[in-house]
């Protein structure tokens, strides 16, 4: 199986690493930025080796690992099972 994830910070969650970039932007001469949110992708493949579905088991992954839940969120795409 191959899957992809995406993690991002909460909407509720200051985003300064954003804000950096986003700023960065409009000194290009970018003025059409309006907000910028910094996250991290990850892709993942593994043998399906393992019980249940492919994406109850990513989620798992984040849940353990990949994303501190008080802060941020995240998507799971299951590519290929």
């Amino acid at each position: 199986m191959k899957g992809k994830i995406y993690v991002y910070l909460k909407k509720k969650v200051l985003d300064p690493q954003g804000k950096a970039v986003e700023n960065a932007l409009k000194t290009l001469g970018f003025e059409e930025v309006k907000n910028v949110r910094v996250g991290k992708f990850f892709e993942i493949e593994a043998d399906s080796s393992f019980e249940g579905s492919a994406e109850e088991r990513m989620n798992e992954y984040c849940k353990k690992l990949l994303v501190n839940g008080v802060i941020e969120d995240f998507k799971v795409e299951v590519v290929e099972e």
